[in-house]
């Protein structure tokens, strides 16, 4: 009889059942039929793919965005036993030719391309001295004009429906609103898939969002306590590894020297490096524990690290998608994990500034500013973050109890007075002067400090002069930051950042509507917070009892050598949860391996007498 998916699932990936809908996709695609498929990071879109490619006749075709994406997935493949390759750029001929005898031959079942070597006359004619099981399109957003990660050749995909009318197509990715959902579907010309929408929601990911005071400072006192609090689910002091996010490769270069020098294994990462260099950091990254990233967004995406504890970003993300793609890299192996973002009022300004500035057209500049209203709402909310940002992904939820927001609610107040104070000075330095002005001299002239340019400019004898005093320059910048995010104030298109009140600041002026502001919640409760992640650990955590606890680290010890020998990342031999599961069941027959969690055929013929040896001695150790 032919193998189920349910077969391969346990003999190859050694996984006992499906998780949500995989089911489902899988025997949609493996009947022919296409597939979009709506599914967070961690959720385990790769085997949607991955199986119905070993089920039906010929080679799965995987387009993937990116090389170390590809190179991981295919090593992750060949470690099980699947037989897979990738073509890109990195290979030589001899390489190449390799590859492409292996696919014609039909000894492949799954072969990964870039969208960009996929359209070209050579790469089609490969395809078609083949035999494709199916396309699966990774990263499906790449195809929205109006998304945060656009890939022109990601368009192309749309002709694989005319070229290769009868092999079914599956669509994937990790974040997509309603409307990019749309996009996908119509821009890929895929009519007549089904459509699977997974729940977008992590709840192992606490998200944190503080406002900026000295944010470097701030940056190492959350990268301490995460290295401090980090244990695993044995109870085992573990070194944490995260990614910081920065806007430029300045920034990142600085944060990366300031964390060195504060102690903290932290590598840069960016566009601009050396190809060499941006391959040993990731290498790095994936291979060494408590490595500490500083990137701008071009790293993460393509990274299949699972036990990234944290995620932070030091300057504000352009939208919603991105930051959720982006903190979606942290906590893949279901444990507890926490994305942490500081913001400030520059934050806002930089922003709207680069949308003025940006070289698309009106639409195009309007869609940029809908991304950034949604993302400072999301920072501004005095709800829970959980259930903002599910909301913008078309989700309802209920308040998580794991942010900020919930575990110490911000305090709120009637900011009307304060709102109306701001909103009276930009208008009467309109009129009286015929100018606009920054936040930072508004500011001045409402807490009444004589600085220079007040006093040249007379701005002392405004009648707003000093009436500002009850708050101070801080608060105040958080008064400017909460109006911009609720369009009560703008940034000029000016190119200062100067601001100017809005259609909407009349009703606040003339006293028809109040204001609501929160106060900003110092970041002094970031311990509290951490401890309550990792004491908390929910019902889907196993932890083990204390006697396993030597066995776990003698596991770990002989994966890190495995992996070393073998020059893969750890989680290629096995994930912490296979480990646990071993250190639990102490097995001494290779049957009894058998059916334990991550542990299929190939690896149980490669691994299991190691690991067996490994249990019999840490029992030998302990008698």
């Amino acid at each position: 009889m032919a193998p189920t998916p349910l077969d391969v699932l346990h003999r190859v990936f050694g996984y006992s059942e499906f998780r949500g809908e995989q089911a489902a996709i899988i025997d949609r695609l493996v009947a022919g039929g296409d597939a979009v498929v709506l599914m967070p990071t961690g959720g385990g879109k790769s085997l949607t793919y991955q199986i119905p490619s070993m089920l039906r006749e010929g080679t799965g075709v995987v387009i993937s965005p990116l090389i170390a994406l590809m190179h991981d997935q295919v090593e992750a493949l060949r470690a099980v036993g699947v037989p897979a390759a990738y073509l890109n750029s990195t290979q030589s001929p001899e390489e190449r030719r390799e590859v492409e005898q292996a696919f014609v031959d039909g000894r492949l079942d799954l072969l990964y391309v870039a969208p960009e070597g996929l359209s070209t006359p050579r790469m089609q004619e490969l395809l078609r001295r083949g035999r494709i099981a199916l396309f699966a399109i990774d990263e499906a957003h790449c195809v929205s004009q109006w998304g945060h990660d656009f890939r022109p050749d990601y368009l192309w995909l749309s002709n694989l429906a005319e070229l290769w009318p009868e092999v079914p197509r599956i669509a994937l990715t990790a974040t997509a609103t309603e409307a990019t959902h749309r996009e996908i579907t119509e821009r890929l010309a895929m009519h007549d898939a089904a459509h699977f929408v997974a729940s977008f929601d992590r709840p192992n990911i606490q998200y944190r969002i503080v406002p900026k005071d000295d944010v470097r400072h701030q940056l190492v006192d959350f990268i301490r306590t995460q290295q401090a609090e980090s244990i695993d689910a044995a109870g085992v002091p573990v070194p944490a590894a995260g990614i910081v996010y920065a806007l430029s490769r300045a920034t990142v270069e600085k944060t990366a020297e300031y964390l060195r020098a504060q102690g903290i294994n932290a590598l840069p990462y960016h566009a601009g490096l050396e190809a060499s260099v941006r391959h040993e950091t990731q290498t790095r990254f994936l291979r060494e524990d408590g490595v500490v990233i500083v990137a701008t967004i071009a790293f993460g995406m393509g990274i299949d690290k699972p036990d990234v504890r944290f995620v932070a970003h030091i300057d504000l993300p352009k939208s919603v998608e991105g930051y959720y793609q982006e903190t979606g890299r942290a906590g893949r192996d279901g444990q507890p994990a926490v994305a942490w973002l500081a913001y400030g009022l520059a934050d806002v300004v930089q922003q709207r500034q680069l949308i003025d500035k940006s070289p698309g057209d009106r639409a195009y500049r309007q869609r940029m500013g809908q991304h950034l209203d949604a993302m400072l709402a999301l920072c501004e909310t005095v709800e829970c973050r959980r259930v903002n940002l599910l909301s913008y992904f078309g989700q309802a939820s209920q308040p998580c109890g794991n942010c900020d927001t919930c575990l110490a609610p911000p305090a709120v107040f009637d900011g009307t007075v304060p709102a109306q104070k701001l909103l009276s000075t930009v208008v009467r330095l309109k009129r009286e002067r015929g100018q606009q002005y920054g936040a930072g001299h508004l500011i001045d002239v409402l807490v009444g400090k004589r600085t220079p340019r007040v006093e040249q400019l007379g701005h002392d004898a405004l009648a707003t002069w000093g009436i500002g005093q009850d708050l101070s320059a801080a608060q105040w910048r958080g008064v400017v930051r909460q109006l911009l995010a609720t369009g009560l104030l703008a940034v000029s298109d000016d190119g200062y950042g100067t601001l100017q009140i809005t259609d909407a600041s009349a009703a606040v002026l003339r006293g028809e509507r109040s204001v609501q502001l929160r106060q900003d919640v110092v970041d002094a409760s970031a311990a509290r917070l951490a401890r309550r992640a990792n004491g908390d650990r929910g019902a889907s955590v196993a932890e083990l009892p204390e006697e396993a606890r030597p066995l776990f680290e003698a596991l770990r010890e002989w994966r890190a050598q495995t992996a070393r020998e073998q020059s893969v990342p750890a989680y290629i031999v096995f994930g912490d949860a296979t480990l646990r599961a071993v250190a639990s069941a102490r097995p001494t027959r290779l049957e009894e391996l058998e059916g334990i969690t991550g542990i299929g055929a190939k690896k149980l013929d490669q691994y299991g007498e190691a690991l067996l040896e490994v249990v019999a001695q840490s029992a030998r150790d302990a008698a």
